[in-house]
C-alpha cells in the first residue's frame, strides 16, 4: 500500500512549502498541494516539518571490538538509537589492522553491520598504510561503494606522514572519491601530555591544554597544504576551532575547494565542562575536546554563512563506568568520545533552526543534502523528490521534552546533553517506505541495508 503524507510542510531545495507527498514501495512518487488519497495509508503531518532522511555522516559503532576499550554501541543499539531521532543513514569507520588490506576491513565491517542495522549504513575506509599494495586496492574498494577514506594527523598508532597523505589524496582523486582528515598536530599533543603529565595535572582538565586551538589550526593549514598541491577536493571532519575555521577561510579565499564537518558538541558545549568537580568531566573528554565560547560562535557564525557543510556527530559512546574510569588517574588514558547520534537533529533544530541562528533549508542541507551530495549518494537520498528514496523524517517542531540518558536509545550510562530542554523532536520516520519510528518509538528494527555510493559531487 502506498503512504500519504498530508498537511506537512516539506523541507524542499527551495525552502519551505505547504505540500503533500505520496510513497509507492521504497520511492518518492509524487509531491503536490492537496494530493488524492486514493488507496493510500494517510499520515498527518499537520504543524510537522518534513524533511528528507538526515544523514550521520561520522560514526564509530562496534570501535575496539573485543577490548576493555570498546564502545557502548554496536551496529544494533547505534543504529536503533540513529534511527530514533531521524537518522536514516550512518556512514561509518572501517578500521584496518595495521598491515592488513583494506578489504579486510570492509568485509569485517559487513560482519558486524549485516543483519543488525535499523537505519542504512556506508563506509568510509581509514587509511593506516600506503604502499602498492593497498594503492591498488581502491579500484576494488570503489567498485563495492566505497569512495570515502580518513586520515590521521593525531594519534601515534594510526597517523601518517605528510607524504602519504598528499600521495592518498592523489589516488582517491582518480576515483573520484574525497579524503577527509583528522586535523591535530600529533607531535605537539604528544608533547603537551607528557609535560602535564610530568607536572602531576593528571585530571580531566588538563585534556584540552593537550590539544589547542593552534594544534588544530597548524593541522587544518597542513592538510589544506597537501591538497592544494594535489590540485583535488578534500574534507576536514569535526572542526571546532575559530582558528581552524581562519585557516580553511584562508584557503577557500585562494580560491581552494575545500568542504567542513564540524558536531553538535562543538557547537552547543563548552570547555567549561572539563571543570566539573570529581570525575565528571571524563564524560566530555573527546578529540579534538570541547572548546571555549567564542570557538562556538564562530562556528555558528560559519554555519548560518554556509561556510560549514556538513554535521555529523562523531559518535563514539563509551560507558563512564567502567570504561571512561580507566583514566581516573591518568587523563591520557580516558578512552576519547562521546555519544550524539540520536540527538542530533533536535539539537540542531533546538539551537540553530529555534534559536534563529540557522533557517530550516540550512538545517536541511547540512544534515540530508550535502552529506548525500559529498558521499556520492544523491539525488537517491538527500532530498525530498520524486524518483528518490522514501527514507523521510516527519519532525514535531511543537514536541517539548529534555535529554536523559534514561530514556534514549543509546546504550551508554550518560548522555553530555543530560537535562537539555529541547524544542522540537523526530515524531515519525520512514525507512525505504516503512514506518521505523513512530510517535518518537521506533516500531521497526534491522531494516538497514548498505549503500553502495558513487562519487562526490562537488559544489563549491
Amino acid at each position: 500500500m502506498s503512504i500519504l503524507i498530508q498537511n506537512g510542510t516539506l523541507i524542499l531545495p527551495q525552502g519551505p512549502v505547504q505540500s503533500d507527498l505520496r510513497v509507492e514501495g521504497e520511492t518518492i512518487v509524487q509531491i503536490g498541494p492537496a494530493l488524492p488519497v486514493g488507496e493510500s495509508q494517510v499520515l498527518d503531518a499537520a504543524g510537522k516539518l518534513v524533511f528528507p532522511g538526515f544523514i550521520d555522516t561520522h560514526t564509530h559503532f562496534e570501535m575496539n571490538k573485543g577490548t576493555l576499550r570498546e564502545t557502548a554501541d554496536n551496529w544494533a543499539t547505534g543504529t536503533r538509537a540513529a534511527l530514533a531521532g531521524g537518522t536514516t543513514c550512518v556512514l561509518d569507520f572501517a578500521e584496518p589492522e595495521r598491515g592488513c588490506s583494506l578489504q579486510s576491513a570492509l568485509d569485517e565491517w559487513h560482519n558486524r553491520a549485516g543483519g543488525n542495522a535499523s537505519c542504512h549504513y556506508g563506509f568510509h575506509m581509514t587509511i593506516k598504510d600506503w604502499d602498492p599494495r593497498i594503492r591498488a586496492e581502491l579500484p576494488a574498494m570503489t567498485a563495492q561503494g566505497v569512495t570515502s577514506y580518513k586520515v590521521y594527523l593525531a594519534y601515534a598508532n594510526i597517523r601518517i606522514p605528510d607524504a602519504v597523505a598528499f600521495q592518498a589524496i592523489e589516488a582517491v582523486a582518480t576515483e573520484g572519491g574525497v579524503v577527509g582528515c583528522h586535523c591535530e598536530n600529533g607531535d605537539l599533543i604528544d608533547c603537551a601530555v607528557a609535560r602535564l603529565k610530568a607536572a602531576g595535572r593528571l585530571s580531566p582538565a588538563s585534556h584540552p591544554l593537550a590539544h589547542t586551538p593552534a594544534m588544530e589550526a597548524e593541522a587544518v593549514t597542513r592538510w589544506l597544504a597537501l591538497a592544494e598541491e594535489a590540485g583535488y577536493p578534500v574534507n576536514v571532519v569535526h572542526l571546532s576551532t575559530r582558528r581552524g575555521l581562519e585557516a580553511a577561510r584562508a584557503a577557500r579565499a585562494r580560491g581552494q575547494k575545500l568542504y567542513l564537518e564540524s558536531c553538535p558538541q562543538y557547537l552547543t558545549l563548552t570547555e567549561e565542562c572539563y571543570q566539573l568537580p570529581g570525575f565528571e568531566g571524563a564524560k566530555y573528554v573527546c578529540a579534538p575536546p570541547l572548546r571555549a565560547q567564542s570557538d562556538v560562535d564562530a562556528l555558528w557564525e560559519a554555519l548560518s554563512g554556509d561556510e560549514i557543510d556538513t554535521i555529523g556527530t562523531d559518535h563514539c559512546s563509551f560507558r563512564f563506568n567502567p570504561t571512561k574510569m580507566l583514566g581516573r588517574d591518568d587523563f591520557s588514558a580516558i578512552p576519547g568520545g562521546i555519544p550524539g547520534t540520536e540527538h542530533r537533529p533536535c539539537l540542531m533544530y533546538t539551537f540553530g533552526v529555534k534559536a534563529g541562528r540557522i533557517t530550516l533549508l540550512q538545517m536541511m542541507q547540512a544534515l540530508s543534502e550535502r552529506p548525500a551530495k559529498l558521499f556520492g549518494m544523491f539525488p537517491q537520498k538527500g532530498t525530498l523528490a520524486v524518483g528518490s528514496d522514501a527514507d523521510i523524517v516527519i519532525f514535531d517542531p511543537d514536541h517539548t521534552w529534555r535529554i536523559e540518558a534514561a530514556h534514549q536509545y543509546q546504550n551508554v550510562d550518560y548522555t553530555p546533553y543530560e537535562a537539555m530542554e529541547m524544542a522540537g523532536r523526530t515524531d515519525t520516520v520512514l525507512l525505504s517506505g516503512q514506518v521505523a519510528v513512530s510517535g518518537g518509538k521506533v516500531i521497526r528494527e534491522s531494516l538497514g541495508r548498505y549503500i553502495r555510493r558513487g562519487g562526490a559531487q562537488f559544489w563549491r
